[in-house]
């Protein structure tokens, strides 16, 4: 009751009424307030917003409270009450439920309609818009409806409340905003309300029209301090696990992260770094340790699966799994891009705008550039290319440790060669016999062996000469697709 008594003091605050928000003062016809439920669903998700609302007992032009005759209880229509023949007579996807209250002694009637969804919502199966501050039908507005559909068809997960209904203070106890300002190099402002200037253009949290907050999907998946508090996100947590061997048989260690991505991805790198054989190599006065996998590959290949997973797949949240010889990363959500065309496509992502705040957080690497990079760096440690496997609803990575030619399986040598074509492509050059025994640290011995790959990869149409009428000796190859 007291955060409804505040809504209804935020919004007669409002100058006007608007397209999501309608008062009235003893005005009850049900035809009335069905096609306003219908008109008022629809503008909200047309304007962005996540509510609309009428309130009965409020002058519609000077806003004072007047108080309100109307007994929802007593209105009956066709043997119904009234709430139960508006649920009858709008469409299924119309949210909407009635509340009562006072405010100094006088009562009010708030009825708080959620945002069409799916679908613009219907009266009697016919759409509704507000024009101003009058109901329309939809139909009248050609343009409107297109631009409807394209909002109502456009849902974004990141945008959605997660927590709801929060004082300020609430929003630091549940979030941590340290990496947000230290990782974009911005200094921190030195007060609650000028961090929320940020948090708030950054939709990380949201206010809500009663005055108070919603933390937000974003907010709560990135900067949680305990993403258990969060459960719309909960389940979404890294996981960790460290096998012994080959096999899933024995499992030596397990990890489950606890905090948003952003407050733990430096930890859940370092804890993988020490998780992972390295060893000290010493040149001329300088000691550097190596990790069996070239960190900056996994660090962009767990970057991606968190930015591109599916959240709408339940019960399923990312894994790092950790085998004798090889890495898995498995994300939710199959990718937008053709796997073949990972490298040279622009990105595409269903969450772009948690992939445009992880990049602006220095969480991965620049636009575009990621798989490049991942890629490269398998090529400058002579490791087999990642693979990448696709189920019906995940997508897994898999980074193999360092294996002699010999042993690399031969569909890994194949995808190594057109990754290797690609790369070389894209810095306008070609594959040749000596690029690719260089990319698999080979000898000029092995001519010959990696002559039969280049023949192969041709065969199977992952690469083809640049120019056919270059001698063999010459030959430069690059992708099919080129």
């Amino acid at each position: 009751m007291q955060n409804l008594n505040l809504l209804i003091k935020e919004l007669i605050s409002i100058p006007t009424e608007t397209e999501w928000l309608e008062f009235k003062h003893n005005n009850f016809d049900p035809q009335m307030i069905g096609s306003d439920i219908s008109a008022l669903a629809n503008s909200a998700a047309y304007r962005g917003k996540d509510k609309a609302y009428m309130i009965w007992g409020v002058n519609n032009e000077t806003h004072e409270i007047l108080g309100t005759d109307y007994n929802r209880f007593s209105k009956i229509i066709n043997n119904q009450e009234i709430e139960s023949w508006l649920k009858n007579t709008v469409s299924k996807n119309a949210d909407f439920d009635f509340f009562d209250t006072e405010i100094d002694g006088k009562k009010l009637v708030v009825l708080i309609i959620q945002k069409a969804t799916g679908q613009p919502v219907t009266f009697k199966k016919e759409p509704f818009i507000r024009i101003g501050s009058y109901t329309k039908s939809l139909r009248d507005y050609p343009s409107m409806e297109a631009q409807l559909w394209d909002k109502l068809r456009l849902v974004n997960f990141e945008r959605q409340p997660s927590k709801s209904d929060l004082q300020k203070d609430e929003i630091f106890k549940l979030l941590d905003f340290t990496c947000y300002f230290d990782l974009q190099n911005i200094s921190v402002p030195s007060n609650q309300d000028g961090i929320l200037h940020y948090i708030l253009e950054d939709e990380i949290v949201k206010k809500q029209d009663n005055g108070l907050y919603t933390i937000t999907n974003l907010g709560a998946i990135l900067f949680a301090k305990k993403i258990s508090d969060f459960p719309s996100v909960s389940r979404k947590a890294v996981r960790v696990v460290q096998y012994e061997d080959e096999t899933k048989l024995r499992i030596l260690k397990e990890f489950n992260g606890t905090k948003g991505y952003a407050v733990g991805f430096e930890g859940l790198m370092g804890f993988l770094e020490a998780l992972l054989p390295s060893e000290e190599v010493i040149t001329e006065t300088v000691r550097k340790t190596i990790t069996k996998y070239p960190m900056v590959a996994l660090r962009e290949i767990i970057a991606n699966a968190l930015i591109h997973q599916d959240f709408t797949v339940s019960g399923s949240s990312p894994l790092v799994e950790i085998f004798q010889s090889r890495i898995e990363v498995t994300n939710p959500g199959v990718p937008l891009v053709d796997i073949n065309r990972f490298i040279d496509n622009p990105p595409k992502s269903r969450n772009e705008i948690l992939s445009s705040l992880m990049r602006r957080l220095k969480m991965c690497e620049e636009l575009g550039s990621g798989w490049d990079r991942i890629a490269l760096e398998c090529e400058l440690n002579h490791l087999p290319a990642p693979k990448i496997v696709l189920y019906e609803e995940n997508t897994k990575v898999v980074l193999f440790s360092k294996l002699a030619f010999a042993n690399i399986p031969h569909e890994e040598k194949l995808w190594s060669c057109y990754l290797h074509a690609c790369i070389k492509y894209l810095t306008h050059e070609g594959l040749t016999n000596s690029s690719l025994r260089t990319r698999f640290g080979l000898e000029d011995t092995a001519s010959a062996q990696i002559s039969r790959l280049i023949k192969e990869a041709v065969l199977k149409e992952l690469i083809k000469p640049f120019d056919f009428e270059t001698s063999q000796r010459y030959m430069k190859y690059i992708p099919i697709w080129a």
